[in-house]
This record gives C-alpha cells, structure tokens and sequence, in this order.
C-alpha cells in the first residue's frame, strides 16, 4: 500500500470516528427504535444492504475523479450541525435523525464533489426511509389509512352477503351461530403502514439492482438513461398503491373469516401470517410491475445491429487470418 493510500485510509477513519462520537447518541437512539418499533423494523437490515451497496460501487469510486466543492460541502455540514444543535435543544429525534443524513452528503460533496454524492444517492435515501418519521406525521398518514382498510372490509363484506357496520374504523359484525355482535376495530397496526414503509423501502432496492445497465458503446445511452429513471421511479411509486391495497385485502379477509370463525381469527396464526403472506404478494407485484416495464427497454436500431454483426464478423474473420498465419508448416521447419 502506498503512502498517499495510506493517508486517506487515515483520513477516512479519523473522519468517521468522529461523525460517529458525534452522533453517538442519535445513532444509540435509531438503533433502539428499529429493535422496538415493529414499523420501522427494516432498518435493522438497512446499514447492511447499505454496505453492500456502497461495496458494490468501489470500483466506481477508485475510478472517479475527485472534484470536491468546498462552498456547499461546507455550507452543508454547517446546516447540518446546526440542525442536530436545533434537534437536541428542542428534544426532536427527527431533526437530529435527518441532520445525519444531511451532513454525510455534506462530507461527500465537501471532498469528493456532487459525482461522489451521485454514487451514494441510493444509500442515502434508503437510511432516510429507515428513519421514523414524526409521530403527529405518522396519525395524519395512519388514520386515514386504517379508515380506508375499513371501508373497503365492510364493501367486501357486504358484497359477499354479510350483515356489518361501521363507525369509523370500528367495524360491527355478528359472526355466524352468534347472539351477540362483535367489534372488529382496524387499528393503526393494522392500517398499513408498516408495509407501505417497509415495501417503499424494498422497491427501492430492487429498482436499484435490476436498474439497466449497457456495457455497449453503441447502445443509445441517452433513451436508456430517461428509461432506467422512469422504470426505477414507477416501481418505488407503486409501492404505495400496492403496500395499501394489499393490506385493505388483508383486513377484507381477516373480516369475512370473523364472521364465520369468530373474531379470534383477528389475533390469532392467520393474522401473522397473513401479514407474512401479503408482503410476499406484494413484492410479486412489484416483480411483476418490473417485468412489464422491462418489455419496454430501449433496444437498438436494426441498422446499428446490422453494423455491429457485421463488425463482429469481420473481427472474427480477421481473427482466424492471425491465428492461420501464425502456423508454420511442419514440412517448413528444418
């Protein structure tokens, strides 16, 4: 290893270490919450796929050139700064949180320029979907979802034939061989965020993995580029639809087997399973949407595959020319 390899392996470490005492408390915090909010359990994978990621693109970041921008990486890492000051004087984890955020792509822009930050796009927004977002926020996102669940419970229910009412997202039943109603409440558990952030945060990572790439200097890199946005956008803005259909289909279900099994069904095995089962067809779908979208990708014109198999040919034939010319008869050699 060299002496200026070295250094920068020195810089990087030093560097870190204090980003991370820095931030010690905030980090010990996150780490707690995605052990005990069971919304915001994916984060416990996030650092890894993370590292993964960032593991992925070495080769990317030894072959870019550094073009560090000193007034914004500066100006960055102050806001940041100043942030987690602001966070931690008025007691919001989520200011402290986002300022993390913010000062990583400070550092990254400060030394290595808005190319390097370009390579970590990806991991940044996944640590931003890893971060519990306010709780006044998360009410104003959750009831109207577990509203939404209920209405489409008691519709499913009531094209089926059975007898239910609603009043908010309190759904009143009365289960087969029964004299009595039962409630059935759709609570925030059950309203469909924890998927929703949990498949957002999937979608992203499979639209970055199955993002298109052209190692092909001819292939026309301009429409290929606009077609892997609009591919990776339409699969992560999909995940909303998908994450609150599906689980306005769980709660139909889990409602129609109340009626004839009991309101027991509702805590029971089908309950976590069925949360198991509808992340499975949810990411299908998301599978399935990144099919579709692929029968659309940019492919070259026939007259540029024309020239490239007649250049491949060529080569080939110019290939075996050398090889031929390179054998020396066996009569020939004396």
């Amino acid at each position: 290893m060299s002496v200026l390899a070295t250094k920068h392996s020195w810089r990087a470490i030093a560097l870190v270490s204090v980003v991370v005492f820095t931030y010690a408390t905030v980090l010990v915090k996150l780490s707690r919450d995605w052990w005990s909010d069971e919304n915001y359990s994916h984060g416990l994978l996030v650092p890894f796929i993370i590292g993964y990621v960032l593991w992925s693109q070495r080769a990317k970041f030894a072959t870019e050139r550094a073009r560090p921008s000193v007034l914004l990486g500066g100006l960055a890492v102050a806001l940041a700064l100043f942030a987690l000051w602001t966070g931690v004087a008025g007691a919001e984890l989520y200011t402290q949180r986002m300022s993390l955020v913010l000062l990583v792509a400070g550092v990254v822009v400060y030394f290595g320029g808005f190319a390097f930050l370009r390579l970590i796009l990806v991991p940044l927004i996944l640590l931003v979907l890893a971060i519990p977002i306010p709780a006044i926020v998360f009410n104003k996102i959750a009831f109207p979802l577990q509203l939404f669940a209920s209405r489409v419970a008691v519709w499913s229910m009531t094209v089926v034939g059975i007898p239910v009412l609603r009043q908010g997202n309190v759904i009143e039943m009365k289960p087969l061989n029964s004299f009595t109603t039962k409630k059935l409440e759709v609570v925030e558990a059950c309203s469909g965020i924890r998927s929703m952030m949990t498949l957002i945060t999937l979608a992203v990572v499979f639209a970055y993995f199955t993002h298109p790439r052209s190692d092909d200097s001819s292939m026309p890199r301009g429409r290929l580029r606009t077609y892997g946005f609009l591919r990776s956008s339409i699969i992560v803005l999909s995940a909303v639809p998908i994450a609150i259909l599906t689980n306005a289909a769980r709660v139909s279900g889990t409602g129609i087997l109340s009626h004839y099994y009991g309101t027991g069904v509702a805590d029971g095995f089908f309950h976590s399973f069925s949360g198991w089962a509808i992340y499975v067809v949810a990411f299908l779908m998301l599978f399935g949407i990144g099919w579709i979208l692929d029968r659309f990708k940019p492919r070259l014109p026939k007259t540029v595959q024309k020239q490239n198999k007649v250049m491949d040919e060529h080569s080939s034939s110019e290939r075996v020319v050398a090889t031929a010319g390179s054998v020396v008869p066996a009569e020939g050699i004396e």
